[in-house]
Order: C-alpha cells, then sequence, then structure tokens
C-alpha cells in the first residue's frame, strides 16, 4: 500500500492531483483544504496517502497533514460516510473546526459539507464524540470547555458571550472556540463585555 507520496505537482484538477515521482504520475484525490496547501505546478510536494482497492481499480486519496488523513479514516468508518462524503467534510471544514463542531455536538456546521443531510451528521456526531478530542490540536482545556458549551453546562457568561458572538454572524464552533481560547489565555473571571471584545478580538485575528 502507498502511505505516502513525494514528488512534483505536475497537474491540478477540481478534486485531485497528478504528482510525478521519478516520471510516474500518480492521480491523487484530494479536499479543497489540501489542494490549497499544495504549491504551484512543477514544485515539490509531500501528500499523506490513503490507498483504496477494489476489484476493479486502485485509488489514492492524498492530504496535506497526517491529521487530515487520520480524520478521512476516522469519518468514513462511520455509516453513510464514504470516500467522497469525507472529501466533501474535510474540503467544508479543517481538522480543527470539524473536532470542534463534534466537541459542541454542532450539527448545523455538519450539514454545511455538501451530501452530508442531518441524519448521517448525527451519526457522525454520535460515533465521533469520544474519538474528537484524540485528533484534534486544540488546547484540551479549549476542547472541554466547548463540550461543556454544547451540553449548555458553561456558565451563563460564557454562553451568553458566545450567543452574542453567534447573532453577530459568527458560526457556533468559530465563536465558542475563540471565547475558549480567550478563557484559556485569561482565566474564567471575565466579565461577559470582556469575553466578548476578546473574542472578536480573536476571531479577526
Amino acid at each position: 500500500m502507498i502511505g505516502k507520496l513525494k514528488g512534483l505537482i505536475d497537474s491540478y484538477d477540481e478534486d485531485w492531483v497528478i504528482v510525478d515521482v521519478g516520471g510516474v504520475g500518480y492521480q491523487v484525490h484530494c479536499s479543497s483544504n489540501s489542494l490549497d496547501c499544495l504549491p504551484s505546478t512543477g514544485e515539490a510536494a509531500t501528500l499523506f496517502i490513503v490507498t483504496h482497492v477494489r476489484e476493479d481499480q486502485i485509488k489514492l486519496f492524498g492530504f496535506s497533514s497526517e491529521q487530515e488523513r487520520a480524520w478521512f479514516r476516522l469519518l468514513t468508518t462511520v455509516q453513510g460516510v464514504g470516500q467522497k462524503v469525507a472529501l466533501a467534510v474535510l474540503s467544508t471544514l479543517n481538522p480543527d473546526e470539524l473536532a470542534s463542531a463534534i466537541a459542541l455536538q454542532d450539527k448545523a456546521t455538519i450539514t454545511r459539507a455538501p451530501g452530508i443531510g442531518p441524519k448521517v451528521a448525527q451519526r457522525i456526531l454520535a460515533e465521533l464524540k469520544d474519538k474528537a478530542p484524540a485528533l484534534s490540536s486544540l488546547d484540551p482545556g479549549v476542547t472541554n470547555l466547548q463540550t461543556d458549551l454544547g451540553a449548555q453546562n458553561a456558565p451563563r457568561a460564557i454562553a451568553d458571550a458566545v450567543s452574542a458572538l453567534t447573532n453577530l454572524g459568527y458560526g457556533q464552533s468559530h465563536a465558542s472556540s475563540a471565547a475558549a481560547t480567550v478563557l484559556s489565555r485569561e482565566g474564567e473571571d471575565l466579565s461577559m463585555e470582556k469575553l466578548i471584545r476578546l473574542s472578536l478580538k480573536e476571531l479577526s485575528s
């Protein structure tokens, strides 16, 4: 099985790239986020690979990080989530956004991905809720606070601050992540007003 490719970018398409490795061109299907991380044609690149073998074809899926590859493998263990849908999720959400959405049980964020309806989104949240923290690069304190927010166990001032941020147009996962980051840095004794102000600064950075 191919686990990693290092070579030169030969050409791009909407959802795949051809990597030239020693004169052999490998067609690799990628998420939009991974494609955006790759260099221009002719430049060197490294992709972490999942090899999918069927009787009639061998298909390569490539990722810019081992973390994204791990999420792809995990997503495809969920009933109703195949390789195409998993790539759609990872094209819509980066690994930390996905981990945040699962920690918060934020179904609306998951359903932003093409091909993900409410039922499949709920299965993703239910089946991966205990696995998300292990694949997240977020600070554990941030993840724990996001979980409290999702379960409505967070202090009222914090919950109200996140609610205010979402009313300003920020997604719940982004708003809660910003608030949790501020609290982990500044402590939990902030007033709601100061938490909102610092969170807005975090969101704009």
